[in-house]
Order: structure tokens, then sequence, then C-alpha cells
């Protein structure tokens, strides 16, 4: 049985790509509030939007969302989160999983795996989740974050390069990838609240600032991250015009 957990959703207004990112409309709903309604569907105790902004919070009340009003200026969605934890009063030993608020898509039963993964590996500060990479394009593609486990499926590595890689190079054939499959990560991630509260005072760490990986920071400072490996691709997000239109497209009846 999973343990009981809450779901954060970060929601910032200011978006270089797509102003106003979580109030795009969707068919008639903002696309936070479509994060928050699908998140609803886990097994979640609450669902809470954590937002810089009153105009996110007045239009998720509006739909019967919850949400809290935090600090503009913090430098990072955990910052966020530890602040909203703060507000919700959770305890060290609650867990939350943070569903980035720009996936209308996102699967409620994906969030009930990376939940449920942190309960099973007590020695794990946080978890996420990860699917294979079966596209050349993919795999090269820096854009495109990959994961390395170990034995008992704790990330070892995260990286934008291509890992892993060949030792002599790719000699199979230009359409070829390393066996076993490599690992897409996907951006969703659970964690324990103690370590969430002290994990935005940690300083960055060179590797986090090389690869502009957040979750490298745990890593660098010895804490493991618990990966769940899903065989179901997760719905698309939305970061671009573009993007937002395929979504759209989706929403239609």
């Amino acid at each position: 049985m999973t343990r009981s957990f809450t779901v954060l959703v970060p929601a910032r207004l200011a978006s270089s790509r797509l102003p106003n990112k979580p109030l795009a409309d969707i068919a008639g709903v903002p696309m936070v509030v479509r994060v928050a309604q699908r998140a609803a569907l886990s097994n979640a105790t609450q669902v809470v939007v954590a937002a810089d902004s009153d105009d996110i919070v007045t239009a998720c009340r509006a739909h019967g969302i919850r949400a809290l009003l935090t600090k503009v200026d913090h430098p990072s969605g955990s910052d966020r989160l530890a602040e909203a934890s703060a507000l919700l009063g959770l305890a060290d030993d609650d867990m939350v999983v943070n569903v980035q608020g720009d996936e209308p898509l996102i699967d409620p039963e994906l969030i009930n795996q990376v939940a449920s993964l942190l309960h099973q590996r007590p020695a794990a500060s946080m978890s996420t989740a990860a699917h294979e990479i079966h596209s050349l394009t993919e795999f090269t593609n820096p854009n495109v974050v990959k994961v390395v486990l170990d034995q008992a499926q704790l990330a070892m590595y995260f990286s934008r390069a291509p890992i892993p890689w060949w030792r002599d190079g790719n000699t199979h054939g230009i359409q070829s990838l390393p066996l076993p499959a490599p690992l897409r990560h996907i951006g969703i991630y659970g964690y324990r609240v103690g370590f969430l509260k002290t994990f935005p005072q940690l300083p960055p760490a060179p590797i986090e600032n090389c690869e502009a990986l957040e979750q490298l920071r745990a890593m660098w400072y010895g804490h493991k991250i618990a990966v769940h490996v899903t065989q179901q691709a997760p719905g698309p997000g939305v970061d671009t015009p573009e993007d937002l239109a395929r979504v759209r497209s989706l929403f239609k009846p």
C-alpha cells in the first residue's frame, strides 16, 4: 500500500519561451489547473499549486484547486517546493511529489509509482522516473536528459550527453544503441520533506553547473536517487507555443 503523500505543482508566471505559461488556455481551462486535475486522479492525499502570482492562485481557486502564494524570487523550483512544504506544515518524514506545471497529460499512475518507490527505498532522499530510449536521435540530443542506473535501480549519473557510450565507438552501425537500452529521464521527483527543506541550502555543485541539472547537486553531496523505469513514455509537456498547440489539439472534442 502506498504511503500518503502530497503533490506539489510549482507554477511560475514568467517564461522566456511561453509568457504566462501556467495560465495558457487548454479547452477553456488554465494549463496549471489541467495539471492539478490530472494529479488529483493519483493516490495523493492533497494536490497543491505553489504559485508565484496572485493571478495563478485566483485561477486555481476558481476551479476548486488549492493554491499557495510563494515568493517571486525563488532561484529554483525546489526552493519554491521547500517554502510550500513549510506553509503546509508538512513533517520531515512526509513525502512530496513534484509534478511540473507544464505537464497537463501527466499519468496519475506514474505519480503513484514515484511516491511508492520513495516509500520502498528508505536510503533514498529522492525518487524519479525514466523510460527506455529507442531512437539514436533522442540519444544524441542534449535536450534529452539521460540517466544511468546501478543494479539497485539507483541513479549513478544524469547527463545531457549520450550515456552510456561505447568505449571503442559505435561499431555496430549508425542506427544502433547501447545495450541494455539507454534511459531517458522523466522530470518528476519524489522528496522526503526533511531533505527538501535542506536541499536549497546546499551550494550548487560543479557538475550541476556544467550540465545545468539540479538533481546532480543531490548526488554531489551523497544523496541517493531511486529511479522507477516505466514502459510508457510520458505525454508531451509544454515548453513552446508549438507544444501548446499540439496539446490543445488533444483536448478538442
